[in-house]
């Protein structure tokens, strides 16, 4: 971070010092709203949330070297008062971003889905000093936390970019002005919240509204809404997909035993075959979008797909594939599930065990904020898996497991329903067998990677226990 003087701070904020020793004491570090991850010369953010509030924490920030805390009333340690601390963080990510980052490009990322692969797979394919989102911090606290970590040395600035209502996006881009403006997708994530897919697409396109004459929409040419931005933007346009219409192609695409794409990337300027290390067929797209960005910033083709294949997953919980000694392979995709995000996990899972003597167990979980489609939509994904040919649909919790078993009795297959976690490592670790796959996933709130987490740790019910 540009170190950063708390009589700034309060400037910027128009906030006021308290319990302040030393109003030129400089900022150094990123800011952090977990006290336990404070250290010398980092700024606390004392938010309020369901499960507490941080003011009470405060002074344990302090104690572990944090230089002020970001308040909105006097807490006894020096401090930074304002009106509100989430505003307030956004008027100093937008300061460091102008006054002291300086000349990095902004890249913005938003989809329904893919969002934080692609987000990870840019990273990795822009050359310099790069700094990125961490995990899915996308939303008014992660994003000005994440300007915090950058500094004049930055060249490229990763931005992951998240929505729940319309205005959302637009509130992002004026703490943080994208240069460069990428959309995955536009699928039925948070439907429920926003009340139909065109108005999902009215939220996401924000991202490219934001962009100056100069600047660059990256779009998904091969979904309909995406392409659709392209009405709604002022800067250039790059396109990317499977299309013949797309600026930048994928050929010729393969799947390995392993669940990890190959394909002939193909641009303008030529082509050259890339094999990545990301799980899924839907990460060509991903890497499509990422291999646009690299195109912008000047790589050639060549580097491109070498940059491609080096890229390893960053973030955790996305098809984090471990497998144990006894060959059992665990792949953790519990961050987060929607429909669209599902058949995509479900069609790696199958092709992992597709022609291997292997057996693909699903464990899947309820998919949030689907609204007033919510039942139809877990009975299209069970009749979707049951299509797939899995060897076992493991099917856990209420109504929803229920509408899923549903559609997969429809689609002419079969799945166990489960009431909770403990029931699920209980089947599956009694009929687990060396080189079966085993997917977990489900939205977050069913916290399905404790599963997945348990099933890599040493089994309680097994014969030594």
């Amino acid at each position: 971070m540009h170190p950063i003087s708390l009589t700034t701070l309060a400037f910027i904020t128009g906030g006021r010092l308290v319990d302040v020793v030393d109003p030129d004491a400089q900022i150094t570090q990123p800011a952090v709203f977990d006290s336990r991850e404070a250290v010398p010369g980092s700024l606390f953010l004392a938010l309020k949330g369901a499960n507490g509030d941080g003011h009470a924490f405060a002074a344990a920030a302090i104690g572990k070297g944090a230089v002020a805390a970001l308040v909105t009333h006097p807490v006894g340690v020096p401090a930074i008062v304002v009106d509100d601390v989430l505003t307030a963080m956004g008027c100093i990510g937008n300061f460091l971003l102008h006054d002291a980052v300086g000349s990095a490009t902004v890249v913005a990322v938003t989809g329904s889905a893919g969002k934080t692969s692609t987000k990870d797979l840019i990273a990795q394919v822009l050359p310099g000093n790069v700094v990125a989102t961490p995990q899915s911090f996308n939303n008014e606290i992660g994003l000005p936390i994440t300007v915090t970590l950058a500094d004049q040395s930055t060249d490229y600035l990763v931005l992951e970019m998240g929505a729940r209502h319309i205005g959302d996006i637009r509130e992002l881009t004026r703490i943080a002005e994208p240069d460069i403006s990428v959309v995955t997708n536009v699928g039925t994530a948070h439907v429920g919240e926003f009340g139909s897919r065109e108005n999902i697409a009215r939220a996401k396109g924000e991202i490219v509204e934001a962009l100056q004459p100069g600047g660059l929409a990256v779009l998904n040419c091969d979904d309909e809404f995406a392409r659709e931005m392209m009405k709604r933007t002022r800067g250039r346009i790059v396109t990317y997909g499977r299309g013949e219409l797309a600026t930048v192609r994928a050929l010729d695409v393969t799947v390995d035993g392993h669940g990890q794409p190959s394909y002939t990337l193909l641009t303008p300027e030529g082509s050259a075959r890339v094999s990545l290390q990301f799980i899924g067929e839907v990460q060509v797209y991903n890497s499509l979008a990422a291999a646009a960005v690299g195109r912008e910033a000047g790589l050639p083709v060549e580097e491109i797909a070498a940059r491609l294949a080096q890229a390893l997953p960053r973030s955790r919980w996305r098809m984090e594939t471990t497998t144990r000694a006894d060959g059992v392979t665990v792949v953790n995709d519990a961050y987060n599930a929607n429909p669209h995000s599902m058949r995509h996990s479900l069609n790696a899972l199958a092709s992992m065990a597709r022609g291997r003597d292997q057996r693909a167990v699903a464990v899947l979980g309820r998919m949030n904020e689907l609204g007033e489609d919510a039942q139809k939509a877990h009975e299209e994904l069970g009749r979707y898996a049951a299509g797939l040919d899995l060897d076992q649909i493991i099917l856990v919790g209420g109504d929803e497991a229920g509408w899923m078993q549903q559609g997969v009795s429809n689609g002419g297959g079969r799945a166990v329903h489960l009431p909770d976690q403990d029931a699920v490592l209980h089947l599956l670790r009694t009929t687990l067998r060396s080189g079966d796959v085993v997917l977990v996933k489900a939205s977050r709130g069913v916290q399905l990677q404790l599963v997945a987490e348990a099933l890599l740790q040493p089994n309680p019910e097994s014969a030594d226990a």
